[in-house]
């Protein structure tokens, strides 16, 4: 089997650890079988920035049967519960190609999110790492994000009686986004965040935390192939976003 760590361009800076690692054609999953959902998604945004044009949104949401069937999300878990299918790849990063954006519906793509988390604070960072992306200055924006699980807190689950396989999902407490930008100089610098999965106030700056006290949350380094003395990292919640002096 070859080395995806070799193949993969987003996975160059490292990724941590996971039950499987699902390749794909724009972006990397690494699962959790016993989240049912994925433990860390890793990807370069827009990588096809070159192209002018934008396909339509499939939202043809299914189950990734490259996933054994009782390790999986089915449609069934989301009907009814009060929880949108949450893209951890957002859509509108992959939008150059039909099967580029098609591939980020695939459910081991999602995890339970509160709506009016979804559609707001959530949806403006998607927005501001895509105007970050833009800048003419960037070269590449990776994007590690990752459901985070508090074990001091009941971690509760949506799920549906009709499904035989008795397929339960937990709902993530947080999200962690780490985004690592690579200007045209070969300068790295590094933005984490984290995000409580509920209606959120104030700005994106206010949920700025240590690259380090994430990962701790996640289990696993997140970029494990950069050296600390190489990577310039925005730790304190006062540090102003995509600042890259």
């Amino acid at each position: 089997m070859r080395d995806p760590f070799q193949i993969q361009p987003e996975l160059r800076y490292g990724a941590p650890v996971c039950d499987e690692i699902l390749t794909g054609r724009y972006f990397t999953i690494g699962y959790s079988w016993y989240f049912r959902q994925a433990k860390w998604v890793l990807e370069i945004t827009n990588p096809n920035r070159r192209f002018e044009w934008e396909t339509e949104r499939p939202n043809n949401f299914r189950a990734d049967i490259r996933i054994p069937r009782r390790f999986r999300a089915g449609l069934k878990a989301y009907e009814g519960s009060g929880y949108d299918r949450g893209h951890l790849v957002a859509s509108a990063n992959h939008d150059e190609l039909e099967i580029q954006s098609s591939e980020t519906f695939l459910l081991s793509n999602m995890s339970p999110q509160k709506p009016d988390f979804n559609r707001r604070m959530w949806r403006d960072l998607e927005m501001a790492i895509r105007r970050l992306n833009a800048k003419k200055s960037i070269l590449e924006t990776y994007v590690l994000t990752a459901p985070v699980f508090y074990f001091d807190q009941k971690v509760e689950t949506i799920g549906n009686d009709s499904d035989k396989y008795g397929i339960d999902v937990p709902i993530p407490h947080a999200f962690v986004k780490s985004v690592l930008a690579e200007d045209n100089r070969g300068r790295l610098k590094l933005w984490t965040f984290e995000m409580k999965n509920r209606r959120l106030t104030g700005n994106l700056e206010d949920y700025l935390v240590s690259t380090y006290d994430a990962e701790q949350k996640v289990g696993g380094r997140f970029w494990d192939r950069v050296s600390g003395a190489d990577l310039h990292s925005q730790k304190r919640r006062s540090n102003k976003m995509w600042s890259l002096d």
